[in-house]
């Protein structure tokens, strides 16, 4: 058999090793900061859908992320708790049952005065109050998580709920008030976004930057930090003045949109038409 040289296949070429990951910035050093590994692991995204189990039910996380649904499947005498007005359907069969918890430093800070539980045997059907996400929080205990009120959509009965009160640079510049969730015990939480949920993992004493009215749970601390470097000018053209500075180990959550500045932009829209 004749072949032709044009016919001869060429070997692949070979490729270059692949580079070294993103060194993490030397400015770190100069805060102080021990940075245990050398490189850096950027924030994740939860969009695919999200399958689990729990002990009497399981729940399914679709239709991701503007038109986010959370249906919940629950065994006879299995309850949830979730925040009023948030159900699409539910089962005949299931029982849905309203309770009413007063306090003044709740009220005060806006915070849900009521709470529904769901009890199977049943599916019920919730979505966000708003145009965003679901993503499931796993508490197991071992770390209390802090949660915006506003991401709280429900949980199961293994989680404690309280409120904590966050300090006066925390209250007014985080964006998320004077008062927080507090979930501990063990359980599975389902918060809700303004836009998608972010994931952020930080190592032993690593530092991030989150910008105020985008935090959704944390898990670590926090203090509020000026961003821009330079003086007043440089804080005002950069447009990023204080945020939320956390330092690891733990985990950030944070949603792509802040509610704020959506609707002062949407002020100014109606106030030019």
């Amino acid at each position: 058999m004749f072949i032709s040289n044009s016919a001869v296949i060429n070997p692949p070429e070979k490729q270059p090793p692949p580079g070294p990951g993103l060194v993490r910035a030397q400015t770190d050093a100069s805060l102080g900061t021990r940075l245990a590994p050398k490189t850096f692991v950027g924030a994740q995204s939860t969009y695919a859908d999200d399958i689990g189990t729990f002990n009497g039910g399981s729940y399914r996380v679709s239709h991701r992320d503007t038109n986010t649904l959370l249906t919940i499947q629950l065994a006879v005498g299995c309850p949830i708790q979730a925040r009023p007005g948030v159900m699409i359907s539910m089962s005949p069969s299931m029982s849905l049952r309203g309770s009413l918890s007063f306090g003044w430093i709740k009220a005060l800070a806006g915070g849900q005065l009521a709470r529904s539980t769901y009890t199977g045997p049943g599916e019920v059907l919730l979505a966000p109050s708003i145009l965003g996400d679901v993503t499931v929080l796993r508490v197991d205990g071992t770390r209390d998580w802090t949660v915006g009120k506003d991401a709280f959509l429900a949980c199961t009965t293994g989680v404690k709920i309280e409120y904590k009160s966050q300090g006066l640079m925390k209250g007014v510049f985080s964006g998320e008030g004077f008062i927080v969730f507090n979930f501990s015990g063990a359980g599975l939480v389902w918060m809700q976004s303004f836009g998608a949920i972010v994931k952020k993992e930080l190592a032993e004493e690593e530092t991030y930057f989150v910008n105020n009215g985008h935090l959704v749970a944390w898990n670590c601390k926090y203090k509020i930090e000026r961003v821009a470097s330079g003086g007043i000018i440089s804080n005002w053209s950069a447009g990023e003045g204080l945020a939320c500075r956390f330092t690891g180990p733990g985990t950030v959550y944070m949603q792509t949109r802040n509610a704020s500045t959506f609707v002062a932009h949407l002020n100014g829209v109606i106030a030019k038409t």
